[in-house]
């Protein structure tokens, strides 16, 4: 069977009897894991390690694994990683060492993942913070000015790709003007469209040749008023496809957020009418994922032709002395 254009969620630290029948017969083209499927690297290996063998192929396996606020994995089991706030601070210092610490963090991070089983990475972050807005994205983001957002994220997933893991961009156009938080309620930008492409929009453009990237629950009014970026027709072949040029597969961010209003079917089919490649799920609700998997076509055309490009970009790690580079790196960024 085909795999089907979403990415599900699974709801503890094993899959179930009912998640096992619904991965058989809905076949999602990916997984993705939180801090509730995560206890120790035996456990998580493991649980990786079913779900493929469920699917019966190579399924691609995500995380938020950023550092700073949002890191699924952390102690006793893995290391902290600073937020990304902490790779601009030393590029403003020395713009070589910034770039070299965040690739460093990338690569670092990919070896923890790909020990479990995960080659996937929701990182890095081209988002642009401005004062006054919803602190959402805040210390994570690496700065405030496009062109050093967009050179950190670069190297973060320069990182990542080097150690075996797919990065994905996030969030699409920009989600750093929001005036909300999106898991909570609907952000709404009304900046002009000529600042919007100068500034936030901007820090995507040089990374508009990753892999994968996700959309982002805002709404730029001046653009598109009556629908957020995940699910405008507008926002996505104008902004994301057009203006950033981006060519990867475009997945949702998390259907299940408050940010968005209908069903959680009605929000599927209207994140792939928009031009979505893939739909996101996260929260582990199997009615609510029989919902998405209802919504969710095979993957097809140019959808399809963009999923086996980006699977394509994943490689065997380089290697790697991962205790001589984190002491190198634990300097860097103290």
């Amino acid at each position: 069977m085909a795999a089907r254009a979403f990415i599900t969620g699974l709801a503890g630290l094993t899959i179930t009897a009912n998640e096992r029948a619904f991965l058989r017969s809905a076949a999602p083209w990916g997984l993705i894991v939180f801090k509730r499927n995560v206890s120790t690297p035996d456990q998580l290996a493991t649980l990786t390690r079913d779900f493929r063998d469920i699917l019966g192929w190579e399924a691609p396996v995500l995380v938020d694994q950023e550092g700073g606020r949002v890191a699924r994995l952390g102690p006793p089991h893995w290391p902290v990683y600073p937020p990304g706030a902490r790779y601009g601070a030393i590029y403003d210092r020395d713009p070589t060492s910034g770039l070299a610490a965040a690739r460093l963090a990338g690569h670092l991070i990919a070896a923890d993942l790909l020990a479990v089983g995960i080659d996937t990475d929701c990182l890095p972050i081209a988002d642009v913070p401005v004062a006054g807005h919803d602190p959402i994205i805040g210390d994570r983001a690496y700065g405030t000015e496009p062109a050093k957002v967009a050179a950190i994220a670069g190297a973060v997933a320069e990182g990542l790709l080097a150690g075996g893991v797919l990065p994905v961009l996030k969030h699409l156009p920009g989600h750093g003007r929001a005036t909300a938080d999106s898991h909570l309620k609907l952000p709404v930008v009304s900046t002009d469209r000529a600042t919007l492409e100068k500034t936030d929009f901007a820090a995507f453009r040089p990374l508009a040749g990753l892999p994968l990237g996700m959309t982002a629950h805002v709404v730029f009014s001046a653009i598109d008023a009556g629908s957020p970026a995940t699910t405008s027709v507008t926002i996505v072949r104008e902004v994301i496809r057009g203006f950033i040029g981006f060519t990867g597969l475009l997945m949702s961010d998390d259907v299940s957020m408050g940010a968005l209003s209908g069903t959680i079917a009605e929000r599927s089919h209207a994140a792939l009418a928009a031009g979505c490649d893939v739909v996101l799920h996260c929260n582990g609700d199997l009615s609510e994922m029989q919902q998405v998997a209802g919504a969710a076509p095979e993957l097809n055309g140019a959808a399809a032709q963009r999923a086996e490009a980006a699977l394509a970009a994943r490689h065997a790690r380089a290697e790697f002395d991962v205790a001589a580079a984190r002491r190198i790196f634990n300097e860097m960024v103290a």
